[in-house]
């Protein structure tokens, strides 16, 4: 984490080879999301993600909190007009189950319905927005005070950077994460009391997800600064997996060799115990937004392979992506070369001649309902 001075947050600066996720830009107040970037040395944020259970929670919450606004009005010795004004248009609103958002001009702010999500169509426009909070290197106390304050079981508190070179991408919160999250909590039954292997876990989300309802999560990645802060939010987050006595680990796992990093004295190597464990009892593998450099994915499938022919129960693999589309002068058109790259190496797995293994592959349509907080976009 770092000092940021005002000059510095009002004049970002974008770099060539700059990736930023825009998950974030669903946010309003996109002042205190855009202007801390790699120009100021990768400052590190921490985001609340509200987690959306219960239609009718929300509605209760949100009526209490209208009745206990009321009662203070009437306490007072007299209602302004102002406040009378504000007050009608509120009953009114909330009569009609819909909060008017408006930014700071008094626009309209419109917010998203999610796709397909039956069942909390009556709460889209009631969701509590969530904004990220961004931390400085004086307060030393910071994740003290944030345990303190917000210890809900309905949110997940993510610490990540907002703009990245291309090689520490894993540190940002990417669009995919959320939805196979989201298509974790839609079928969380499945996962019950499962062993689980993350490939390219990041920031660690997705796995913390996968925590709540599985027995072992092992959240794997490369970098040795990436996965301490994979491993700080699953320290932020373990009071929702202390429900299902769920555990995540946070390992390396480098696609590009071919054993395990056992080496005692790397801080996240595999103990014998460990790989003996995974082999024994994992069932599910997942990776979500991994596919964006074809050495990579080529390096990935290796992986998978490997891994899969050495585990002793079959296994289901959920991969999520988000398709990211680039005119490119080669073609002279829109094309989304990193996405073909993926399904042609998909395609060439389904069909590998293994008297071992087989590999069938199953899509999944997106009409589960979303539990977090994003834009379902086409491309997912």
């Amino acid at each position: 984490m770092v000092d940021v001075t005002e000059e510095e947050m009002d004049n970002p600066t974008f770099k060539r080879d700059t990736v930023l996720s825009d998950v974030h830009l669903h946010c309003p107040n996109k002042r205190h999301l855009m202007v801390r970037l790699n120009a100021v040395g990768q400052p590190v944020f921490l985001s609340y993600f509200k987690l959306i259970w219960n239609t009718e929670d929300s509605a209760s919450e949100k009526h209490e909190a209208t009745t206990e606004r009321e009662h203070q009005y009437r306490s007072g010795d007299e209602l302004c007009d102002k406040d009378r004004n504000n007050l009608k248009k509120e009953r009114e609103l909330n009569s009609e189950g819909v909060e008017a958002l408006l930014d700071d001009d008094g626009d309209l702010e419109v917010v998203r319905r999610p796709r397909s999500a039956s069942d909390l169509e009556a709460e889209d426009l009631l969701r509590d927005r969530v904004y990220p909070v961004i931390l400085m290197k004086a307060k030393e106390d910071a994740f003290e005070d944030e345990e303190k304050e917000c210890t809900c079981s309905d949110v997940v508190k993510i610490e990540h950077t907002m703009a990245t070179p291309l090689e520490d991408v894993g540190k940002q919160v990417w669009r995919a994460a959320f939805l196979l999250a989201d298509y974790i909590l839609f079928i969380r039954d499945t996962f019950r009391c499962c062993s689980v292997l993350e490939l390219g876990g990041g920031t660690g989300i997705t796995s913390i997800i996968m925590g709540t309802v599985a027995k072992r999560v092992y959240c794997t990645d490369v970098g040795e600064d990436l996965l301490a802060m994979c491993e700080q939010n699953v320290a932020l987050n373990k009071h929702l997996m202390e429900p299902g006595r769920g555990e995540v680990k946070v390992k390396e796992l480098d696609w590009l060799k071919d054993e395990f990093c056992t080496d005692p004295e790397a801080p996240y190597s595999w103990s014998d115990e460990e790989i003996a464990d995974l082999h024994d009892h994992c069932t599910v593998i997942m990776a979500a937004d991994v596919f964006y450099d074809d050495d990579l994915t080529d390096a990935l499938f290796r992986t998978l392979y490997r891994i899969t022919h050495n585990l002793r129960n079959s296994c289901t693999v959920y991969l999520a992506l988000e398709k990211r589309l680039n005119f490119t002068l080669r073609h002279m058109d829109v094309t989304c070369e990193a996405y073909s790259h993926f399904r042609n190496t998909l395609h060439d797995l389904e069909n590998l001649q293994d008297r071992k293994m087989k590999y069938t592959v199953e899509p999944v349509k997106l009409d589960f309902c979303q539990f977090l907080i994003y834009e379902r976009i086409e491309q997912l």
